[in-house]
């Protein structure tokens, strides 16, 4: 058949077995879970996603209506200090569990993008309090850096979702290794496309 199968009208593309290294190691999976930082991460991460709604509620208000702008910087503010607190405990997670604070491979990713939030973040913090720019484009700022956190999250909830699904695969066969295939690409009209 080779790399290529004609089929009805669709070009399948077969890519041999793709075997995805595991998120983490036994020992890893381990140390993660004997972590009382896990927990903390696990308290941490669903609070900074509420006080992310309901703060950029209070900025997109203000920009809108320019009312509000104590609530919205306040709620600037909170937002900025837990995300200060999730990523200092994420590292000494991090630390914890794969032997260094930032950029380990299974989070590196995550962790580029985190800097690019926290630089956000901080660039928020410095022009309301050096008094740098108008409350409007202050704002503008948080809500730049609220977007980026958004990416961010999403990141860290994928990683997550793959965690679990890993746990379940590797308890599913007993510990052993777990060879996944990549997906057959289709190349066919809406028509023929039956998937």
């Amino acid at each position: 058949m080779g790399d290529h199968t004609h089929f009805d009208g669709q070009l399948m593309l077969q890519k041999g077995p793709r075997v995805r290294a595991p998120l983490y190691t036994p020992e890893q999976r381990l140390r993660r879970d004997a972590s009382r930082w896990t927990l903390v991460q696990g308290v941490l991460a669903p609070l900074q996603f509420l006080v992310f709604l309901v703060s950029a509620t209070l900025v997109v208000r203000y920009l809108v209506t320019g009312h509000g702008l104590a609530a919205a910087t306040i709620s600037v503010v909170i937002k900025t200090l837990v995300l200060y607190a999730i990523m200092v405990t994420g590292a000494i997670w991090e630390k914890e569990v794969f032997g260094r604070y930032l950029f380990a491979p299974a989070f590196f990713w995550e962790d580029f993008v985190s800097m690019f939030v926290i630089a956000l973040h901080t660039a928020y913090l410095a022009v309301l309090l050096l008094h740098l720019l108008d409350p409007r484009h202050q704002l503008l700022i948080a809500l730049s850096a609220y977007c980026t956190y958004a990416v961010n999250a999403a990141q860290f909830v994928i990683k997550l979702r793959a965690a679990q699904q890993e746990s379940k695969t590797s308890v599913s066969n007993n510990g052993q290794p777990v060879v996944q295939y990549k997906p057959v690409f289709e190349f066919a009209s809406s028509a023929e496309n039956h998937r």
